[in-house]
C-alpha cells in the first residue's frame, strides 16, 4: 500500500467525521493536490453512501467516477449499527479483501486518500476486529476528530491512550467546533487542553480547528 492513505477516526458516531473529513479534502484541494475520500464501511445505508455524498457537497466536486465504481464505498450494509451487528443481521460477511482492494486503486489515482471509518476506535468490525486494530494492521497514519462538546475531552484521552498503546502514527486531531455553543468556556479549554497534550505526547500531530461551513 502507498503511505498516502489516512484513516479518519473520532470520538463517537457523533464526533462529526463525515463533516471533518469533506472539510479536510476540500482544504487538501485547495492546496493543489488530488485527493479522494472513501467510507470503508458504510451502515444504515442501501446502495449508496451517505457520508460520500456529504463529502462531494462540501468538497463541491459532485460524484467521482471512484463513486460509481463503488472503490469509495466498497462495503455498505443497511442497519444503522456497527460494522459487526450490521454484517449480521443483513447475513453478510465483511469482505476486506474487497476494501482492500478498493483502498489500492484511490491510492494508485490520488496523492492523498482519507478513509472514513465507522464510529469510534473501539467499534467492533468483527467478534474479534475492532477498528483500532484494522488501523494498526494496515499501519495507516489516523486522523482523529473530536470537539470541545461536555465530555469529548475524556473520550478523546482515553482515544489517544490506545493509539499510543499500539504505536499508530497520530498525523493530526481534527478539532470539530459544531454544534456552535452560546458559552464557549469548556470549548476553548477543551482546546488548550489537547494542545498542551499533543505537543507533549504527539508533537508530530498537526492541529486543525475545523469551522461550521454553509453547505
Amino acid at each position: 500500500m502507498k503511505p498516502n492513505v489516512y484513516f479518519i477516526s473520532g470520538i463517537d458516531t457523533d464526533a462529526g467525521k463525515s463533516y471533518c473529513t469533506g472539510y479536510l479534502a476540500r482544504k487538501i484541494m485547495e492546496g493543489k493536490q488530488s485527493v479522494v475520500t472513501q467510507k470503508f464501511i458504510q451502515t444504515g445505508n442501501v446502495d449508496r453512501s451517505e457520508d460520500i455524498e456529504l463529502h462531494r457537497r462540501i468538497m463541491g466536486t459532485g460524484y467521482l467516477p471512484e463513486d460509481e465504481t463503488r472503490w469509495t464505498m466498497p462495503e455498505i450494509f443497511s442497519y444503522p449499527a456497527s460494522p459487526d451487528l450490521a454484517s449480521r443481521i443483513d447475513r453478510r460477511p465483511i469482505d476486506f479483501g474487497k476494501i482492500e482492494h478498493a483502498t489500492q486503486q484511490l491510492a494508485q489515482r490520488y496523492e492523498v486518500v482519507l478513509c472514513e471509518g465507522a464510529g469510534g476506535l473501539m467499534v467492533p468490525l468483527t467478534d474479534t476486529l475492532l477498528t483500532i486494530d484494522y488501523i494498526a494492521q494496515r499501519g495507516y497514519p489516523l486522523i482523529f476528530v473530536t470537539s470541545g462538546k461536555l465530555g469529548s475531552i475524556n473520550h478523546t484521552l482515553l482515544s489517544l491512550e490506545a493509539v499510543r498503546h499500539r504505536n499508530i502514527p497520530l498525523a493530526a486531531v481534527l478539532y470539530n467546533e459544531y454544534p456552535e455553543l452560546p458559552d464557549t468556556t469548556i470549548r476553548e479549554d477543551t482546546e488548550r487542553y489537547l494542545r498542551r497534550h499533543l505537543a507533549h505526547f504527539f508533537p508530530e500531530a498537526t492541529f486543525l480547528r475545523v469551522p461550521i461551513l454553509e453547505i
